[in-house]
């Protein structure tokens, strides 16, 4: 089963303002795994009274995004008027299609005592027929997602479809993302469940796919996803991505993914010169934002 890892990405760091991620997606050696163009993994980490997480408001277009924490606490708000915190086990799914502004931050009752935070930050790319679509916001609580368990194996699945169950999360296209846990060793064959693309990051514990040990902080690539077996090694957690690729070249510029190069470059102008109209303030966190960056455009690979 080993030749049907195509690739290992070691978790590599990257800064988020004034905290440090663990980026997965990009990376140079691929840019995407089915729909997914971006994730990040933040923490753990323990914030002091004095330090927070404070994005200020910064634009979208042309993706979902999906928060989802293991611990602490996030309170997002955005131009549509949504304001809401977020807690371990909930999903956050913003689809920002033609235009949204969001800004994440510590929740105020915890900004000035010690905490912690750790969970995924993830983009999915959209359709090419619905990158113009109108922005949109979902939030699910934690007994909202489907969760069950198999021969001692629980599975969460937080977003798209898998094992004949499906999220309540409004996913744009084909995919998948499932938690996977065992608190003992156990071998897995779920291959016969997964399409198009699939990416294994192992969170904690380690996993044997034929006589070879990974560890966690690393993401697997699968050649083949019907292949997909693995063994656990105990206690583990791991997550299963992917779905169908696009068939369009997707095209990625900081927090814009659109098929047309002309389209980034419009945002691009937009958010420089603050265009309310395509994207407008946050109400009651209006008073900063994230500035546009100089940078080049991101390929697909």
């Amino acid at each position: 089963m080993q030749s049907n890892v195509g690739l290992i990405i070691e978790e590599k760091a990257a800064s988020i303002g004034n905290f440090i991620v663990g980026r997965l997606l990009p990376f140079r050696q691929k840019r995407t795994v089915g729909p997914f163009v971006f994730i990040d993994h933040m923490g753990p980490a323990c914030l002091k009274e004095h330090q927070n997480l404070d994005v200020p408001p910064h634009p979208h277009i042309g993706l979902s995004t999906l928060t989802y924490l293991f611990d602490g606490a996030i309170f997002h708000r955005d131009s549509l008027g949504n304001a809401i915190e977020i807690k371990p086990g909930e999903v956050n799914w913003m689809t920002a299609g033609k235009g949204v502004v969001h800004s994440e931050r510590t929740p105020e009752y915890l900004r000035k005592e010690d905490k912690y935070l750790h969970g995924f930050q993830i983009w999915i790319g959209l359709p090419k027929h619905l990158e113009q679509t109108e922005p949109s916001f979902f939030h699910f609580g934690k007994e909202d997602i489907p969760h069950w368990e198999e021969e001692q194996v629980a599975y969460k699945l937080i977003a798209g479809e898998i094992k004949d169950r499906k999220s309540p999360v409004p996913a744009n296209s084909p995919l998948y993302f499932v938690e996977i846990k065992t608190k003992t060793a156990q071998k897995i064959n779920i291959g016969e469940h997964l399409f198009g693309e699939v990416g294994m990051y192992i969170l904690e514990g380690t996993v044997k796919i034929e006589n070879t040990d990974f560890d966690s902080r690393q993401l697997l690539i699968a050649k083949n996803a019907s292949l997909c077996e693995f063994q656990t090694n105990g206690e583990t957690t791991l997550y299963l991505f992917g779905g169908e690729p696009f068939e369009e070249e997707h095209f990625m510029f900081w927090n814009f993914v659109n098929t047309d190069k002309a389209v980034l470059e419009k945002a691009k102008e937009n958010w420089k010169k603050q265009n309310l109209e395509a994207f407008p303030k946050i109400p009651y966190d209006d008073k900063e934002y994230v500035p546009l960056p100089e940078s080049v455009f991101k390929k697909k690979a």
